[in-house]
């Protein structure tokens, strides 16, 4: 019996509560280390911070913040020429087949500015914004997943982004001007024993005994164009200081020279997919870094990487909003050619279905798309949690759509594009798709990574508040007074939720469109009660509660691009008579969204969640190892 809790409680709670007080020091340092990194201040107004506190502002939303013609004209013209290029000097299916994105492609990206696109123009670049930027990953993801991972692992975490973010203008000046003329990028972090986990990084960077440089020595794994790049940021632990009494570890970023002696690449990886990409693992061995090659400095390279990264998961909305809209092209000229028992496919019900998922969830990924490259462009908002939740979304429904299609297409979606073309059949590449696009909801945080960074940031409010009582050093009468402010903030709040659920905003200037946003206004106030009750309910065990946060996370990102979706689409349709039919589109995806909520909503209280942990329990002790017998071994045995 739990006496705390004042229940009852299984093996495997009983597991987890023991497991929770015999923490030991290595998690509790590698939860130090890593909320220390994230960022702490919110210096602008965050939708999706709001949101979780059950506050829908709309108008942060709505009108939507559309691209200027300008800049969109920019973008156009620069799209036009880079389509024609790739559609003229690239085959994607040659590249999935020798692993090989030929020189001559790289030398005309790099001729048209491709790898500046960000970089601004007083540094040599193109200037363009986060939204023109967009465009065009968008674009060459639809054509070769490949390629638009060569430009993005560059441009969207490779050396630009975090040194025009930290580098010092010295810095600026010395290596921006070179990804103009071509020289690639790329970012290495992650380590064979490291992913999500920076604490245990075992790379090190140590000061020279003259102060003018660092020895880097250690192995990067999964390093995204580290085969080929010219230069990179790497991350590194260097000296440990003493923060409170408390050594502390620190991370530091460095911008490395790949023509620097002791870099050796040692391996290229193969994966699934995304046959063309150059990921690699790289050996250092005392790897000399000249000491103005820091950037910030020492002890901040995690919450660099943090922030930068922020901007980079933009990328991949853009991406997949690109593959999605390929497979939906593909999905509606073979909806309507393929004729089975007297009918097209497509006008089957079983066919209708997945279309019209297709076509609904692919409008909300744009939308989610370019209202967060507005943001990021704009710089007005905090963009944090809706660039978690745009990369948790879009990654998601891409594997979903991919799969539809191929399903839709039948035999003809599992057979490569170069042997239907053999045969004289329309080159549809959905094979290539599905196994290209399946590692987006795993990279740049996997999904269930996601939804825990969106929950550490949905509490960040109420944790702020009870932080002193958190703190063992607060003293009594410190915690008797945070104790009355909290009851004297929470007497005005909780009831606040319940009783403003009875009634909403008309929204009319949404037209059709304005239940789904009455239902976003009391849907966030249910949403923030149910968080509440369950920091509450679970207190210090909340963390293992993941499942309970995945639907709380996956409820509010919903809300999010339901939001998103209806202003875009009334956006378009006051643009012409054109696209009148967003209007359509945005309201069957709110009716999806909605039911998924509700099922959610239900989920939280209505579940199998201990009957799912008991079974896992006994898979993992061994108790069902029964099971897997009638299987040929691969690997260890044990």
């Amino acid at each position: 019996m739990d006496q705390k809790m004042g229940k009852k409680t299984t093996d495997v709670e009983d597991d987890a509560i023991l497991a929770g007080r015999e923490t030991n020091a290595g998690k509790r340092h590698a939860l130090e280390v890593t909320e220390e990194a994230r960022e702490k201040e919110w210096r602008n107004p965050s939708f999706g911070s709001k949101l979780f506190l059950g506050d829908f502002d709309e108008s942060m939303l709505y009108p939507f913040p559309a691209q200027s013609e300008e800049d969109r004209a920019v973008g156009e013209a620069f799209v036009e020429k880079l389509s024609h290029f790739l559609e003229t000097h690239l085959d994607p299916d040659e590249v999935d087949k020798t692993r090989e994105i030929p020189e001559e492609v790289i030398r005309g990206l790099a001729e048209m500015g491709v790898f500046a696109m960000k970089i601004p123009k007083e540094y040599n670049g193109l200037g363009f914004s986060q939204t023109n930027y967009n465009r065009a990953v968008m674009k060459v993801a639809s054509y070769c997943g490949a390629t638009a991972v060569l430009i993005s692992a560059h441009q969207s975490i490779g050396v630009p982004q975090p040194l025009l973010m930290y580098g010092t203008e010295e810095q600026k000046k010395k290596f921006l001007p070179r990804f103009r003329k071509g020289d690639i990028s790329a970012f290495a972090l992650t380590e064979v024993d490291v992913g999500s986990d920076p604490a245990r990084m075992s790379s090190e960077a140590k000061l020279s005994s003259d102060g003018s440089h660092y020895i880097l020595n250690g192995t990067k794994l999964w390093c995204t164009n580290g085969t080929i790049a010219d230069v990179i940021v790497v991350m590194a632990k260097t000296a440990p200081k003493i923060v409170g009494g408390k050594e502390r570890t620190q991370i530091s970023a460095f911008i490395l020279d790949m023509d620097t002696p002791g870099i050796e690449v040692i391996h290229r990886c193969e994966f699934m997919g995304l046959g063309g990409i150059y990921n690699g693992m790289i050996k250092f061995t005392n790897v000399k870094i000249p000491k103005e090659n820091l950037i910030a400095e020492e002890g901040r390279g995690l919450a660099m990487a943090l922030a930068t990264i922020n901007v980079g998961r933009l990328t991949l909305p853009a991406a997949c909003t690109g593959g999605a809209k390929q497979c939906l092209s593909v999905a509606r000229r073979w909806g309507k050619k393929r004729q089975q028992w007297g009918l097209p496919i497509g006008q089957h019900e079983a066919g209708r279905e997945k279309i019209a998922y297709m076509a609904a969830t692919t409008f909300a990924m744009e939308a989610v798309t370019w209202l967060t490259s507005r943001w990021a462009d704009e710089k007005k908002v905090d963009i944090r949690i809706e660039a978690a939740m745009a990369k948790l979304f879009c990654t998601e429904e891409l594997w979903k759509i991919a799969d539809m299609t191929l399903q839709l297409r039948g035999g003809r979606g599992f057979e490569k594009a170069t042997s239907l073309k053999a045969r004289g059949e329309e080159p549809y590449a959905i094979e290539r798709g599905l196994r290209d696009c399946r590692v987006n909801t795993i990279l740049e945080g996997s999904s269930e990574i996601m939804k825990l960074f969106l929950a550490r940031e949905a509490m960040d409010p109420h944790l702020r508040l009870a932080k002193p009582l958190l703190n063992p050093k607060t003293g009594f009468m410190e915690k008797v007074k945070t104790g009355f402010k909290l009851l004297g903030h929470y007497a005005l709040w909780v009831p606040k939720q319940w009783f403003s659920s009875f009634h909403s905003k008309p929204y009319n200037e949404l037209g059709k469109l304005a239940p789904h946003y009455r239902f976003i206004e009391n849907a966030s106030k249910r949403l923030s009660r149910k968080l509440f009750l369950g920091m509450a309910k679970y207190q210090q065990n909340l963390e293992k509660k993941q499942l309970f946060l995945g639907r709380l996370m996956e409820i509010g990102t919903d809300l999010f691009v339901m939001g998103t979706t209806c202003s875009y689409a009334a956006y378009l349709a006051n643009k012409g008579e054109d696209k009148k039919d967003a209007i359509l589109l945005a309201d069957y995806f709110c009716l999806l969204a909605r039911r998924r909520i509700a099922a959610r909503f239900d989920l939280l209280d209505d579940n199998d969640d201990r009957e799912l942990n008991n079974v896992a329990k006994m898979v993992l002790d061994d108790k069902a190892k029964w099971l897997e017998e009638g299987i040929i071994w691969v690997g260890e045995k044990n």
